[in-house]
């Protein structure tokens, strides 16, 4: 078996990770469960590219359990956690291509292992693989029947390929799942933003402000959370009826050129480019740190600051101070990747249950309805996020109201008065 990780003696520790994260994954391991007797992905080869965390390895032992080939790669150069790397590959014997810190070359070297594998089904976190596969190893694209998408980022680079006619099987947007969405987005995103911050900086948050790119599921949460720890927040959007929600829900909202001379900290979570960018790294405090929890670090337009700066110095793990010209100092965290994941373990494993809970059954549902569907990008079908709701409801030890028959008519009765 080939793979590409940083040290096998780390398994042993990776292992003990991956069984404390399970015990919080019960929606996941029920599905397990179901796989290892019914093997939905027998003779089925994988290719998943995610963030190699202990989560992630508890949904691959899930597919692995359930028949699936699996090659797994990192979605991201500065998520992978190293011992689960090392854990999937020598007690799993899971192919495993990540290493926490690989550069660019390294990064694309892995992606292409994923594609070697000649995928049935791809598994993306930002659709790297699927991007590979359409614009450099279109002759790999004979294998593959459909694909899943976790993030905002990568639904919305496959919707524009859909559009342009260009994308060459089905996927199913795991995204824009219910439980996925309101869930993880907004809790997990929210929580672990704010933990990797502080984990890099050991700042203060209550009485700064704190300014957050964007007012979607993952910025909402993250708003909600600062405005905990009694940080002052204020939202930027260029979307009126997202803005209007911000201001409805208690925050001050105003251009993102406004807000730099007056934020202390930034965090982007839009999935576009150059949100902070040059005019606005020209206007901030002394001290301003600088972050992204949206999928790609281009939402911080880091090459410009990189030439206004005179120096550029690591001041912290995970803190790159810029030195400017007139004496002020600017932080950028993590690189401006995944602040989350670069400087903390991600999202808490009981809201990732449901998002991986949402990727194992849309692959099975890919595996099988392939046949049936068309070129383009998919919603979760409703049932399954339903079924996702109740597992994890039942997990909680909380129970429900369910219709009466004369409710039920009532409902899908007209004729029923006031």
């Amino acid at each position: 078996m080939e793979y590409d990780i940083k040290d096998p003696k780390q398994a042993e520790g990776g292992r003990r990770r991956i069984q404390w994260a399970e015990r919080e994954m019960p929606v996941l391991r029920s599905i397990y469960e179901r796989f290892i007797k019914e093997r939905p992905f027998e003779g089925i080869r994988m290719s998943a590219c995610l963030h190699v965390t202990t989560e992630t390895a508890n949904l691959a032992r899930t597919l692995q359990a359930g028949g699936a080939d699996l090659v797994l790669v990192a979605s991201n150069p500065l998520s992978t956690q190293d011992d689960v790397a090392a854990s999937l590959v020598m007690h799993d014997e899971i192919p495993v291509y990540a290493i926490k810190g690989e550069d660019n070359v390294t990064y694309y070297r892995h992606i292409n292992a994923a594609v070697d594998h000649k995928p049935h089904i791809t598994m993306d976190d930002g659709a790297d693989v699927v991007s590979t596969l359409h614009k450099n190893r279109r002759e790999m694209l004979e294998h593959v029947i459909g694909g899943t998408e976790e993030t905002t980022t990568g639904v919305i680079r496959l919707k524009a390929m859909a559009a342009d006619g260009a994308l060459e099987f089905p996927v199913v947007a795991v995204n824009d799942a219910m439980t996925k969405h309101l869930f993880d987005n907004r809790y997990g995103t929210g929580q672990s933003t704010i933990d990797g911050i502080i984990r890099a900086t050991n700042i203060l948050l209550a009485g700064r402000n704190f300014v957050v790119g964007g007012y979607g599921w993952c910025a909402r949460g993250l708003a909600m959370r600062a405005r905990g720890m009694g940080a002052n927040v204020i939202v930027t959007e260029i979307d009126p009826l997202k803005a209007l929600e911000a201001v409805m829900d208690g925050f001050r909202v105003m251009p993102m050129i406004e807000a730099a001379p007056i934020g202390d900290i930034f965090c982007t979570l839009t999935g576009d480019i150059n949100v902070v960018d040059k005019a606005h790294f020209e206007v901030m405090k002394d001290g301003a740190i600088v972050s992204n929890s949206g999928h790609f670090n281009v939402e911080i337009n880091i090459p410009s600051l990189e030439k206004m700066a005179v120096e550029k110095r690591q001041v912290r793990p995970f803190v790159e101070q810029y030195d400017l010209p007139d004496g002020r100092q600017i932080h950028i965290l993590g690189e401006g990747r995944l602040i989350n994941l670069a400087a903390a373990e991600g999202h808490p494993a009981s809201v990732m249950d449901m998002s991986f809970a949402n990727q194992a059954l849309a692959a099975e549902y890919m595996v099988k309805n392939a046949d049936t569907l068309k070129k383009t990008v998919y919603s979760v079908p409703a049932e399954i996020d339903a079924e996702i709701a109740r597992l994890k409801l039942l997990s909680m030890g909380v129970h429900i109201d369910v219709l009466s028959e004369e409710q039920v008519h009532y409902l899908n009765s007209w004729q029923e008065g006031t």
